[in-house]
């Protein structure tokens, strides 16, 4: 198969490791072999003596395939801030070449891989290319996390739209009820599966179990 996914957010903290993680073990149920990938990741501490990230050690024990930390984060800060002021920070630059080079080695012999974006979905990572910019140079499909709060739909359309104006394939969302006292969540969900021009993949509720629609998902595989 030797496929990838790219998932992304309306923001950060709102769940794409969740369902990064999600989408992993629901492949490796179905018998492939996968692999995971978080290229950049803001948040760490020492484990040791290593600088790890907790959302990237997650998706290392959900792939079915053993792959080093490195590979699957090239790019881990310790501070928790945006990643291209992390990056200046300790003097360096992230590069695109490197994370593409990383993605090649980690998919050569799977079937799936998950890589998960930083942030939202036009996060900065240098001074002159952001996450968006990330997804399009792996040249995978992307899926799109939606935090439901207030303000979520504004939030989903405008992220939605600069998907489809960068030429990336969105190919599923993915509603993430972040807020246990957010109200009319049903009819949320509604409105921007009327508007959103990819097929709702799943819903997670508050502190919930995540269901995925396989079937549609690997029909846009």
């Amino acid at each position: 198969m030797n496929k990838g996914l790219f998932v992304t957010g309306t923001d950060t903290g709102i769940g794409k490791t969740v369902v990064s993680s999600a989408l992993i073990t629901a492949f490796n149920k179905l018998g492939f072999h996968t692999t995971a990938m978080k290229p950049i990741a803001s948040g760490a501490k020492y484990i040791n003596g290593q600088l790890v990230n907790e959302d990237a050690l997650l998706l290392q024990q959900a792939a079915s395939e053993s792959s080093s930390y490195e590979l699957i984060n090239p790019y881990v800060f310790e501070p928790a801030i945006a990643p291209h002021l992390a990056a200046r920070q300790v003097g360096i630059e992230i590069e695109l070449s490197q994370i593409k080079q990383a993605y090649q080695q980690l998919s050569s012999n799977v079937d799936i891989t998950v890589v998960e974006g930083v942030g939202g979905w036009l996060v900065p990572i240098n001074k002159t290319e952001n996450v968006a910019d990330l997804a399009t140079c792996l040249d995978l499909p992307v899926i799109l996390v939606v935090g439901m709060r207030l303000g979520c739909i504004n939030h989903a359309l405008l992220t939605s739209e600069s998907i489809q104006q960068k030429g990336a394939n969105l190919i599923g969302w993915v509603a993430n009820v972040v807020e246990a006292d957010f109200s009319c969540v049903e009819e949320n969900i509604e409105t921007l599966n009327e508007m959103i021009d990819a097929p709702l993949l799943g819903v997670i509720p508050f502190q919930g179990e995540m269901n995925l629609n396989m079937s549609i998902l690997q029909s846009r595989l």
